[in-house]
Parts: C-alpha cells; structure tokens; sequence
C-alpha cells in the first residue's frame, strides 16, 4: 500500500503562479525584490521534480554563486518533510524518495554546467549570471525537451537576461512576465509601510529598478551615463575651491583630493598612489586650502588625527555601509541636478562604471571588481561639503535678510 505524505507550501498569488507556472517551455520572470520569484520557483522545481520520468532524474536550480544557491537549498529542505527525501549537504543536491533529484548548483564556472540531462531548471539572479553559463545550462535541456524558469532582478538593459525578456513576446514557446513588489502588497505577502518607506528613502532610479522592475538605461549605475554627460566641462576652471574631499589609499589605491568651487565646478584634482604616509600628509597640507572631508576609515584614522593637528581645514568622515550609500545618493542628487560639474578623464570614467547593489542590509555601492573608486569618493566627499556650506550660506543669508522684529524672534527659539 502506498504511503500519501501531505506537503504543506506556501500559497502562491494569482500572477505569480500564472508567471512561474506559465504553460510555455520558456518563461522569462523580472521581477523586483520581494515578489515572490524566489519562492515560487522552489515549488515549481519541486512540483516537475515530483513528476519525474524515472527515479533520480536530473532537476537544476542555478544561481550566480554558492551561497545564493546553498540559499535556495536550505529553504526548499526546510519546506519539506523529512521522510520524503535524502539531502546530500556536500554535494547540495536533494533526492526526492523514487523520484527525481534537484541539484542546487552555481554558475560562476560555465564549464561545470556542461554534460548532463536535466528535465528542467531555473536560473535564479539571471541578470547576474553569465551570459555562457545560460548557454551551458541551455544545452542540458536539449535532450529532455526541459522547460526552464529564467528568473531576477533587472540591472540594466545591456545584459543578456534583459534582451532575452524582450525578445521572448515575439518567440514561440517563451513567455515575458514582470513581478513588481506592488504586486506583492496587493497580493498581501509584502506589508505596504516598508515598500512606501523603500520608495522615501532610496533615489527613483534604484527605488524603480529594485520594487518595480523598471531597468536603468546604464546597468545599475546610481548616477546616470547622460546625467554624468551632462555634468561635464570642457575644462578646470582656475577659480579658488570652497570645499575639499580627499579619499586616502588603501593597499593598491589612489589617494585623490578634489576642491569644488563656490560655481559647484571640480577647480582642483589630485590623484597619486600610495607613497608613505608623512609624504601623503605634507602633499594634503600643501594643496588644501579650504574647508576639507577626509576619509578616516580605519588606517586613514590616525592620518586624519595628525591632519586636523596640522591643519584647521580638516574635518574626518568615517566610510560604513550606511554612510557611503547616504554619500554616493547625495552625489547622485547633485549629478542629476547639475549642481556639480567636472572635466573628462578619471572621474567621469569612475562615474561611468560605478554601480550599486542590492543587499538584505541596504544598497551597496562600489567600483566593480578589479576597478577604482577613489575619484568617486573624493568627489562626493567635496560635493557633500560643498553643499552643507551651500545651505548654511543660504539659510544664513535668508535670516539675515528677515524684518529685525522676525529676526529676533526666530533667534530666540
């Protein structure tokens, strides 16, 4: 007699079971955070791996790394009963009982991808996925006429998981769906106050590309490629600087320093690697002849202390995860504007690869890997200081121009 085992799963929302259950060989999700892609992929895998043609018939879940893959391995483990099934922790595979395996695998390397029959797959955090590792997977499918789930968030629309959505309205046997995280509060999985906080703290560009599934015209990067266009000048302008940001070097970096006149135009660019640390202090004390933020994080600390004893310019600035995404979106505020403007060459080429991340703790935002961002820092560090001295300029001018009678009341309070 055969034994029924009930398996209790979380219950998918209408349009987020008709995109991931679609009937096509092919569906292309894009969807933000949030929205459920991740989950309802788990039961779509598990609900083909159920079904397999025979005991121990191949099923892949795919992500960019390890761990997003040891992510999805450990909660679809945690889903199911374990009477059911046989876990392999070294191999990160689960052996449905007399049925079909799912393997939880990365796609860092393409190659490893190749060989094997699979009746079925998903590509989790497709957009960052390599565009080789798609074809490797592609090819395991061939045999088994296996359907596959193309699943992520959008970054950017020259990346191949981006064209490949467009191009799936017009091609037989693929499907084109968009998961928002508006479509989660509707649904009821996603409370309402954290996407309104989401959409009041986050700059547009991010808040569309991460909740709404709306890509950037640049790949993730904060500030915009025509809005940095925008921003350019044909020249430095031999003006004086009323602000100064200095980012220090660290291992294999550049220091750079940047003064921003009172116009919000780059007047002042220093940029030199690393040399001993007296050496880089004289050089800062030299050239800063205006209000200064200098990097203080870690080594920079005790530099920045011998500064501020040399120098009444030098204020210090403590880089964390937190600060830094409050530093780079006031940046952004200031491209977008045209509030700050600077010659061609090292900074606008590390404004134009400069991109963010999304995190569980917050934005993260960076150089990509092997690149700077020295020029980056330094000039949001300048323009930060440029603009806080702008506002107390204009506030104190405002007050001062107010009645005497309004004057000496706003004074007393």
């Amino acid at each position: 007699m055969s034994q029924v085992v009930h398996i209790d799963l979380p219950e998918l929302y209408p349009l987020q079971y008709r995109s991931i259950f679609a009937p096509e060989r092919y569906s292309w999700i894009e969807a933000s955070t949030k929205a459920g892609k991740t989950l309802g992929c788990l039961v779509w895998i598990l609900a083909k791996a159920l079904k397999a043609p025979y005991v121990g018939a191949n099923y892949w879940w795919v992500a960019p790394v390890s761990k997003q893959s040891s992510m999805a391995f450990d909660r679809l483990r945690s889903y199911l009963p374990r009477e059911i099934f046989t876990a392999n922790l070294t191999e990160k595979s689960i052996t449905l009982n007399g049925v079909g395996k799912i393997w939880f695998k990365s796609a860092d390397k393409a190659d490893s991808l190749y060989g094997e029959d699979v009746y079925a797959a998903v590509i989790d955090e497709a957009s960052r996925v390599k565009e080789t590792s798609f074809h490797a997977i592609r090819s395991t499918l061939t045999a088994t006429q296996g359907p596959i789930r193309i699943i992520g968030n959008v970054k950017g629309r020259s990346n191949w998981f981006y064209k490949g959505s467009r191009s799936a309205r017009d091609r037989e046997n693929h499907a084109h769906f968009k998961l928002t995280a508006v479509d989660a509060v509707e649904a009821g999985v996603f409370p309402q106050e954290e996407l309104d906080d989401a959409r009041q703290t986050l700059p547009d560009h991010v808040f569309r590309e991460l909740y709404l599934a709306e890509a950037a015209d640049d790949g993730g990067n904060p500030f915009g490629l025509k809005a940095i266009d925008a921003c350019l000048i044909p020249e430095m302008p031999e003006t004086d600087p009323i602000a100064w940001g200095w980012d220090l070097a660290k291992s294999v970096d550049w220091t750079v320093g940047i003064g921003i006149d009172k116009e919000g135009r780059v007047c002042r660019f220093h940029r030199w690697q690393q040399v001993p640390w007296p050496e880089t202090k004289d050089k800062i004390i030299r050239v800063t002849d205006a209000p200064a933020l200098v990097d203080s994080t870690g080594a920079g600390d005790p530099v920045t202390e011998d500064l501020q004893r040399r120098s009444q310019w030098i204020e210090g600035f403590v880089f964390s995860p937190k600060s830094k995404q409050q530093l780079m979106e006031g940046l952004a505020v200031g491209i977008h504007g045209q509030k700050v403007r600077f010659p061609d060459g090292e900074i606008r080429e590390e404004l134009d690869v400069f991109e963010y991340e999304y995190r569980r703790n917050g934005v993260r935002y960076s150089a990509p890997s092997g690149l700077h961002d020295d020029c980056v820092c330094a000039l949001a560090l300048a323009y930060r200081h440029y603009d806080q001295r702008r506002l107390t300029t204009t506030t104190t001018e405002h007050v001062g121009s107010l009645p005497s009678r309004l004057t000496g009341i706003s004074r007393s309070w």
